[in-house]
């Protein structure tokens, strides 16, 4: 464990990005994320890489600052147009962000691999971290679950056209405006959906607030096409470790149609933020999404009624 009296936020309470104070009214935050392609498209591949390392500084209720990009590209064996497209991709989404490209590095690798490393600026007084959730927040999310099951479908070829399309829509979404939304109606805590899958990244954040959670499968929002990919077996290697590392802290209640909960489990990419908010902001939050035209679902609660650290998934 680490201490200073200007690291606001570490790695104990597994959150999204770290935060360390400049001065009374200015702290950073610091993130890097990078991964193999999962779309077919090279400037895609770059806008969802991007997209992906912006969203934990959005989720710790920041802005990104600066960027630079995590470059692994096989130089002998492709065309530098790909790398060309990937990183043109990238720039898109960090300009969209409004940050600034400073810089990067490369390797060459065998395997194409891309991201970024992100700077952020908030307040101090403003962070919002997974550690805040308090018994009777209600939990919204703001993007559909699926990505895992598309992405792998993807690299089968097994979808059409529309349905990758659909999928890459959601996965270069900035959650710019949901960030912008949740401050401005104040919640309690947030972390975003990404590869421990909604169990997972729920499961930390009762965890660190030391609460429990109740999720309605009924009322998770899945992409067109997910549901009926799961039923044909076309769930990640990741979505399965997801469920078994979490099955000793979940529960599930009888009745819960299973596919859910596999999708519930499933390694997402850019995907969305998972909101703790009082009850009394609940209706401003709403308010702040609808006029920003975030995607939201309201899908538990934040209980007291069990053991800390679990979840709870009902009909």
């Amino acid at each position: 464990m680490i201490e200073h009296p200007d690291l606001l936020v570490g790695k104990e309470t597994s959150d999204d990005a770290g935060v360390v104070r400049l001065r009374k009214d200015l702290a950073l935050i610091q993130t890097l994320d990078f991964f193999t392609p999962i779309v077919n498209d090279p400037k895609d591949f770059g806008k969802i890489a991007a997209a992906n390392s912006l969203s934990d500084v959005y989720a710790m209720g920041g802005s990104p600052f600066t960027a630079m990009n995590i470059v692994c590209f096989p130089k002998d064996d492709l065309d530098k147009e790909v790398l060309k497209q990937i990183l043109l991709g990238g720039l898109e989404v960090i300009h969209e962000a409004g940050a600034l490209l400073v810089g990067g590095h490369s390797v060459d690798d065998p395997e194409i691999k891309y991201g970024l490393s992100v700077t952020g600026t908030i307040h101090p007084d403003k962070i919002i971290t997974n550690a805040g959730a308090i018994p009777g927040d209600k939990l919204f999310l703001t993007k559909p679950l699926g990505t895992g099951v598309l992405a792998t479908a993807i690299k089968g070829s097994l979808i059409s056209k529309e349905a990758e399309q659909e999928a890459i829509k959601w996965m270069v979404q900035l959650n710019k405006d949901a960030a912008e939304a949740m401050q401005e109606a104040g919640v309690h805590a947030c972390t975003d959906i990404s590869g421990f899958g909604l169990l997972g990244h729920a499961l930390e954040m009762a965890s660190a607030s030391r609460v429990s959670m109740v999720v309605y499968a009924s009322k998770i929002p899945v992409i067109d096409s997910v549901f009926e990919l799961a039923q044909m077996g076309m769930i990640p290697a990741g979505s399965f470790e997801n469920r078994n590392f979490c099955a000793s802290r979940v529960t599930v209640i009888e009745g819960v149609n299973k596919i859910l909960v596999d999708i519930m489990a499933d390694a997402q990419t850019s995907g969305g933020l998972l909101i703790a908010v009082p009850r009394e902001k609940v209706d401003a939050l709403i308010q702040k999404f609808e006029a920003k035209g975030v995607f939201f679902a309201e899908i538990g609660y934040v209980a007291e009624e069990f053991k800390n650290g679990r979840i709870v998934v009902k009909k």
